[in-house]
């Protein structure tokens, strides 16, 4: 296998984080195509083609029925099987934003058991009943499987969603925990657990839940957006963080959004498997 993996960008109906994914894989060394959905559904582009398939943020079909609901239901009643088929061939995937909500929607996540057809859990609306637009201090797994984030403690990203909020049953939350499937978390300034409190946790996620993966930590979803992040500059205190570095004696430092560095997770994937 080519160590510089494809990526298949969604786009169409609503989304509007395409340009912003491609570009960040590309900075990350993959070669990324943006396709329309219908352009896969109509078998015009071949999801074999691919080894990452990346669903973006945006507002598929107005987020009318419920973000994601639409985009899932027309992928899993056209092409499920193919989906499935990406899956078991250990290829990886990302939900960003709408994607994450997508991939629950449709079953790919959690993936308990190896289900990846059964929803069992939800995001739905935030408790603070407006949408949050704002950057978020996340507290990284170091014990998940998750492929995107290896090697990873802490990270900040911004959020743009009006339906973050996870959501599911005490059981399955148990389940998640145990299998080390919560893998970023909404946190405080100093890193440790948001337990709840506003506006650090956005949306009031169950156990400050922002992005979980599949057992096999191959299949990742996420509420905040890391593809915003490819440059320091993104960052609302970019010139307080550089000056900082200067004067620790550390130069400008890498001109490179921290986001990158779970794309590069996904690219250095492939250069680890046969």
């Amino acid at each position: 296998m080519s160590t510089q993996p494809n990526v298949l960008v969604l786009t169409g109906f609503g989304l509007n984080c395409d340009h912003e994914t491609a570009y960040a894989f590309e900075l990350a060394g993959a070669a990324a195509k943006r396709a329309h959905i219908n352009a896969l559904i109509a078998g015009d582009v071949r999801l074999d083609d691919f080894q990452i398939l990346a669903f973006g943020g945006g507002f598929s079909w107005g987020d009318d029925h419920g973000a994601g609901v639409i985009q899932a239901l027309r992928l899993k009643t056209n092409i499920g099987d193919r989906l499935l088929d990406f899956v078991a061939a250990g290829k990886l995937i990302i939900g960003i934003c709408n994607g994450f909500q997508t991939l629950v929607n449709l079953g790919l996540l959690p993936g308990i058991d190896g289900d990846y057809t059964r929803r069992s859990v939800a995001l739905t609306y935030n408790d603070c009943g407006n949408f949050r637009d704002q950057w978020v201090r996340l507290k990284i797994n170091p014990d998940s499987a998750c492929v995107f984030t290896r090697d990873m403690q802490t990270l900040e990203l911004p959020v743009r969603h009006g339906e973050g909020k996870f959501y599911t049953q005490s059981q399955t939350l148990r389940t998640l925990a145990d299998n080390g499937q919560i893998v970023l978390q909404y946190a405080m300034p100093d890193g440790q657990a948001a337990n709840g409190a506003f506006p650090h946790n956005p949306n009031g996620s169950l156990a400050d839940i922002a992005g979980i993966c599949d057992i096999s930590g191959r299949v990742f979803g996420l509420m905040p957006h890391p593809e915003a992040y490819n440059h320091v500059t993104n960052h609302p205190d970019w010139t307080r963080q550089v000056e900082k570095r200067k004067r620790a004696g550390g130069g400008r430092g890498d001109s490179t959004g921290a986001g990158i560095r779970i794309f590069e997770n996904a690219v250095a994937y492939f250069s680890s498997v046969d």
